[in-house]
């Protein structure tokens, strides 16, 4: 190797190297402030809960285009029946997604935005269902903002707390930060909420568990082959084993 190419040789390496420092320090960086979510996808009590929870409270605005109900239905154990009548307030059939309940114009009216569609927002996440966990803990209320509400985990997020009337109203107590810029070190609770801390935490748990399986559907039953799968390679390594010892033995 000559030394014009060694020098180019060390020149990508060392910029490779600062590259993968670069995306760790990111990584940890933005993980740091998660809270973990503890989300379960083969707690189907919890999917089941996260999924009444979210059409209540989340369907009236964000769409999740990319799951049909009838799959929802039959992925969590759920009836036909009970879907339509507790779950679906569109009128939408049984086979057909689980779109937005509000028109796009009456958003635009509240909100001053189309919500945007929350399918994969678990996959698109840094963090998935341990942002989705924090996000929906991390409101409080803000005069300067349009609707009089902040997120700290998502500045300036275009909405309010869909979910105030069970969490309550929380304040934001500012610090600041290594470069002078304002940031959130931690909540009070200025009015409570229907539900306490616990049972709150409980509820967006369940939430998040709901839209990891809503990103990702073929991860369930992934689990589940998953577990034949390494029963399977067992199998064959011990017929494996036997094959090996039969062999050796006729040798010897």
């Amino acid at each position: 190797m000559n030394t014009e190419s060694g020098t180019a040789m060390k020149k990508f390496l060392i910029s490779l190297l600062l590259a993968l420092c670069s995306f760790s320090v990111f990584a940890a960086t933005e993980g740091a402030a998660l809270q973990v979510s503890g989300a379960d996808l083969n707690d189907k009590g919890s999917l089941q809960r996260g999924a009444k929870y979210f059409v209540n409270y989340c369907l009236s605005c964000h769409s999740m285009k990319y799951m049909r109900y009838s799959r929802m239905a039959e992925d969590l154990g759920l009836q036909e029946e009970e879907v339509q009548r507790w779950m679906n307030f569109t009128g939408a059939k049984f086979g057909e997604p689980m779109v937005v309940a509000a028109k796009s114009e009456d958003i635009n009216k509240w909100v001053g935005a189309v919500a945007p569609d929350l399918s994969l927002t678990a996959r698109v996440k840094h963090g998935g269902a341990d942002w989705i966990y924090t996000y929906l803990k991390s409101f409080y209320v803000d005069g300067k903002r349009p609707l009089g509400w902040n997120n700290s985990v998502f500045p300036n997020a275009s909405m309010p707390n869909p979910l105030w009337e069970l969490q309550g109203v929380q304040v934001a107590e500012m610090g600041k930060d290594a470069h002078g810029a304002n940031v959130v070190e931690g909540f009070q609770l200025a009015s409570p909420g229907k539900l306490s801390a616990e049972e709150f935490d409980a509820v967006a748990r369940d939430i998040a568990n709901f839209m990891e399986y809503a990103a990702e559907p073929a991860a369930l039953k992934r689990q589940a082959i998953g577990a034949y799968v390494v029963l399977f390679l067992a199998f064959l390594t011990f017929v494996a084993w036997l094959l090996k010892s039969e062999y050796w033995r006729d040798v010897h």
